[in-house]
């Protein structure tokens, strides 16, 4: 009975130490195996990608003009405040008008005087003219006097030296007649005074004429003078600093600008790219219009315009050929003499891509972690492509539908289990 009770006693020690032992196993396996690691992941995708050339560009105003003054005097009025956008034709400064609404005044009252001339003149070769009428009039009239005085004398001559008549008679009519041919002289000479009178007189009305047209030519010049005094837009734009305060006096395109005005609704961007991308460019370009991004605000914007100057020599000095792109930049967010990247769009082409943060630097190159079926993880070294704002394209190393890690890697190794908690795709 004693052996039964000590048997029964070491066998339930044995177990208790067995159980125990088990327990301690079970611990020590779950301490050894280790916490899965919650990381993001995207799915890499086969997408139509664009095969563009990069660069840094310089934003320029589309047109800049320098406003000056075309006539001399005092600014009295500026209408415009500094950065303003104003349209063409709108009103910036005022000259002082003053001096020139007298200049219009002295030559419009010239002119008045000169057609209160020109009609004196204008009466005046009238009636020289009416003399002249009357001049030759006198000469027809004499001439028919003379005539028949002439006629007259002949007959008398004949009578008188048939002793027909008394020579009393003939000496009467002969003298009548030389009178009348002397009359007929006179006539002749008043008609040649009164042509001359007309012809001075015409000159007199040809030079009122002329006077009247200068005065009126003076005239449009202090209209045209008077029309400076008010200095206005010549084109749409945004004004820059203004260089010259009211009450100051300017001279005639002597002091340089008194503001400038840079169109921005285009603005151009100008930058410059590797010779060797010229011939693809001068390509993909004839086939049809080449698009031009730029890169704002550190990457959370991206304007879009179209290539529009090539330049025509390469420089010699950079080995780099000057390209320029308008933007309609309707939402002013491309500001004259800003830097930007941007990225000419030749044309498109398929390719393998992931999100840019999935791709690490490693000593032997670069490399992603791969996530395999069982949620473990690979390294697996990659060869990149081109890089766009928030992509990467991969040439190697990477199918379409495989899983990549982008967030979480710093805490990854080989054959290591993750724990996804997001997962999106390119």
């Amino acid at each position: 009975m004693t052996r039964i009770v000590g048997a029964l006693a070491l066998l339930a020690v044995t177990l208790s130490s067995t159980a125990c032992s088990d327990r301690a196993g079970g611990e020590q396996d779950r301490a050894a195996a280790p916490a899965a690691v919650p990381v993001g992941v995207a799915t890499v995708a086969q997408k139509t990608v664009p095969l563009q050339v990069t660069a840094v560009g310089n934003v320029q105003a589309y047109t800049t003009v320098g406003v000056t003054a075309q006539i001399a005097g005092q600014i009295v009025q500026v209408h415009f405040s500094e950065g303003q956008d104003v349209k063409r034709g709108a009103l910036l400064f005022t000259i002082d008008p003053q001096p020139m609404e007298a200049a219009v005044r002295q030559t419009e009252a010239n002119v008045a005087r000169d057609v209160a001339q020109l009609r004196q003149a204008e009466a005046a070769l009238a009636q020289r003219r009416a003399e002249v009428t009357q001049a030759l009039a006198n000469v027809e009239r004499d001439l028919a006097q003379m005539e028949n005085a002439r006629v007259q004398e002949q007959r008398y001559r004949a009578l008188v030296q048939q002793e027909l008549i008394a020579r009393e008679q003939y000496d009467q009519v002969r003298t009548n007649f030389a009178a009348l041919q002397a009359t007929v002289q006179a006539a002749r000479a008043a008609v040649e005074n009164a042509r001359a009178a007309a012809r001075a007189a015409e000159a007199t009305v040809e030079n009122a004429r002329a006077a009247i047209k200068a005065n009126e030519a003076m005239v449009d010049v202090a209209r045209l003078q008077l029309g400076y005094t008010t200095i206005r837009a010549p084109m749409a734009g945004r004004t820059g600093s203004l260089l010259v305060q009211a009450g100051n006096v300017v001279k005639a395109n002597e002091d340089g600008p008194l503001v400038v005005i840079a169109q921005v609704h285009p603005v151009y961007v100008s930058f410059s790219v590797p010779e060797q991308h010229l011939g693809d460019i001068k390509t993909y370009r004839a086939v049809g219009g080449l698009k031009v991004e730029a890169v704002i605000d550190g990457g959370q914007r991206t304007a879009v315009g179209a290539l529009t100057f090539v330049n025509n020599t390469v420089d010699p000095n950079t080995g780099t050929i000057q390209l320029k792109a308008t933007f309609p930049n309707t939402d002013d967010a491309l500001w004259p003499g800003q830097f930007v990247d941007v990225a000419l769009t030749l044309t498109t082409e398929t390719a393998v891509v992931v999100p840019t943060q999935a791709v690490q630097a490693g000593q032997q190159g670069s490399f992603v972690f791969v996530v395999k079926p069982d949620l473990t993880v690979e390294s697996r070294r990659v060869k990149t492509g081109r890089r766009f704002p928030r992509e990467l394209v991969i040439e190697e190393g990477l199918r379409p539908g495989e899983r990549v890690v982008t967030d979480g890697q710093l805490r990854l190794v080989p054959g290591a289990r993750v724990d996804i908690k997001a997962q999106t795709s390119p």
